[in-house]
Formats: structure tokens, sequence, C-alpha cells
């Protein structure tokens, strides 16, 4: 199991179902640290390495605002038309620490777990393009390194999105991007866990099943 330690000096994890006022998740979602992972290693495939498990835990206690942003809607043509546009308030976190803890025991090929550790170790060994971010694309990474090298800085403990029966926050593992009717969750708490590597069978597993 590999442990990757995550900075985002601004982010938004937006709540799936926000519309009018758009909340952000207090952190980013599996399904959303999956795609930043992907686009770490230079992955263009979402679906190269289904089956891996990632368990996102937040460090710190992040600021909120609000701010009153221009949101994009396309509702006619051409797309740079006045109507396509309208303010909303969006909610943002500031200074979010993380660690994403990735397993990919259930993976078959090549492994996430070996390409982080390449990208990290290694960064000329791998090719990818474009900004790195988590959640939005303008919310970009300040830092990103192996977890055994900043677990002496860091802390010894944060809150840890585990999979739970009957848990009291659902959050989305695989997210279909034309409708909402293939995104698939996954149910847990956020709960108080030192920074070693949890249970396999409380990770939530990514897939579109």
């Amino acid at each position: 199991m590999l442990g990757v330690y995550v900075t985002v000096p601004v982010a938004c994890f937006r709540k799936g179902l926000a519309r009018e006022y758009l909340e952000t998740e207090p952190l980013p979602p599996p399904a959303t640290c999956y795609g930043f992972l992907l686009s770490l290693v230079g992955e263009t495939d979402r679906g190269a390495h289904i089956g891996c498990r990632v368990v996102p835990v937040l460090l710190n206690e992040p600021a909120t605002s609000v701010v009153l942003r221009t949101v994009w809607r396309v509702k006619r043509t051409p797309l740079g038309s006045s109507g396509n546009t309208r303010p909303d308030y969006q909610q943002l976190l500031t200074d979010v620490r993380l660690v994403i803890w990735l397993d990919s025991s259930d993976e078959s090929g090549i492994f996430l777990e070996e390409r982080v550790r390449t990208a990290l170790n290694s960064p000329a060994a791998i090719t990818r393009f474009g900004g790195l971010s988590l959640g939005e694309s303008t919310h970009m990474i300040d830092e990103v390194c192996l977890l055994d090298r900043v677990s002496e800085r860091i802390g010894k403990s944060g809150r840890a999105f585990l999979i739970a029966p009957k848990g009291q926050i659902t959050l989305p593992v695989w997210v279909d991007h034309v409708g909402s009717a293939g995104t698939r969750y996954a149910t847990g708490n956020l709960e108080e866990s030192a920074l070693v590597p949890p249970s396999i069978g409380r990770m939530p597993r990514i897939s579109p099943e």
C-alpha cells in the first residue's frame, strides 16, 4: 500500500447534487483522488486501473469561504452566448492538506501503485501533459510526494473516509460525466485515524459496477 502526501492552496470538491449554491465536500471523494492519480502518472484512460482502492485522509481543518463566480451552463449556441452564463455562489477550501492511501491488490496488469511510485521517485520516467490539479482544473497542486518523505513533519493522524455499512457520508467512487445514471457511490464515515495503512475491507474500491 502506498501513501501520497498532497497539498492544495485552494480547492472545491463540489457536491454532486449542488446546483444554485455550489457546496464542497470536506475532502476529495475517492473518484476525485483517483482522477488526480491518473493525471499524475499521465494516464488518459480512466478505466486503466479499475479495482484499485483509494482512501483520502484530511490532515487539517481547511478554512471555508464563499465566492461569487461566473458559472457556465450550455443552454444555447454559440457557446459564448451570454445566456450560457450566470452568477453562482461557491464554497472554497483554503490550505487543504491530505494523505491519499492507494492499494492495487485487486488490480490486474500494471499496478497504479507502481506507476505513482515511479512518477514521484523518477519524474523524468513518465510522460504527462497539463497542470496537476485536484478537483477543478484551476485548483492546482502545491506539493505532492510520498508520505514517508514528510511523515516527521505532518502529524500522526487525520480524518479518513472509511467504508461503513451505516455510514453518514456518501461519496462517488466512479462518476458518469455524461449523465448521473452511471455514477457509483461508497457509504462511510470520516473517522479519526492514525496515519497507518487502513484495512483493505474499509477502503473504497474504484469501479463503474
